[in-house]
């Protein structure tokens, strides 16, 4: 145990500027495709939400093809991903293979998942509250903007948490492809090249990662959230 530990520190030393800016790397990819699963996720949440039958703007055939589709994509595993659209990434990127490459996929698999989060939160407000808006005059877009998305501000937010940390995990499994980041140390060093004291420490880091995005997200939204107060 004390010279795994030993081993641990060594190869942390060694590999520094490999681990440094391979966690850079890793950061970098969960951010980007945080930030554009939830430039596509909020949309397609919202429209589930208003227009199911019980919503602000009934369209039921929408509804239903839209949810059909968001359906599929989240029922694809990650790895069938990334092979399944790999000529869309070469398209955008050029490449398949790297962080760029890598956040294509993190994207087409982790929008559909945060629609529907996005959906759960908003389905938690109160009808009465929308009801309440309504009866003094606001249209759609100020119930969606000025009710339905502050008020589900604290639900919202934990599941950006949970949603960051799951990217965070699919990255991880993209370094089976050469994806970039962490994961991918971990298989190419770590693994293929048996420097298990590399991997361990690349886990670890993933799970500290993982830690802090998972209570930073809880305490900003428990201290957002207003019937705490």
């Amino acid at each position: 145990m004390l010279e795994l530990i030993v081993d641990l520190f060594t190869t942390a030393a060694e590999n520094w500027q490999m681990i440094v800016s391979n966690t850079g790397i890793s950061l970098y990819i969960v951010l980007a495709s945080t930030l554009l699963s939830y430039l596509f996720g909020i949309p397609i949440g919202i429209i589930l939400v208003i227009t199911s039958k019980d919503g602000i703007r009934p369209m039921p055939v929408l509804n239903s093809v839209l949810g059909v589709i968001v359906n599929l994509l989240r029922s694809v595993p990650f790895l069938l991903m990334i092979f399944m659209i790999m000529p869309i990434t070469t398209m955008i990127t050029g490449t398949s293979f790297g962080a760029n490459a890598t956040i294509v996929p993190l994207v087409f698999s982790a929008a559909p998942y945060i629609a529907r989060l996005i959906e759960s939160s908003l389905r938690e407000i109160d009808f009465g509250v929308i009801e309440a808006a309504q009866s003094m005059g606001a249209n759609n877009w100020q119930i969606i903007t000025k009710v339905m998305l502050p008020e589900s501000k604290p639900s919202l937010l934990v599941g950006a948490a949970i949603a960051a940390t799951t990217i965070l995990g699919y990255s991880a499994m993209a370094g089976v492809l050469g994806g970039g980041g962490l994961g991918d140390i971990a298989i190419r060093y770590g693994y293929y090249r048996y420097d298990k004291p590399l991997m361990y420490v690349c886990i670890v880091l993933l799970v500290i990662i993982t830690q802090i995005l998972q209570e930073a997200g809880l305490k900003i939204a428990t201290k957002t959230d207003k019937r705490l107060h």
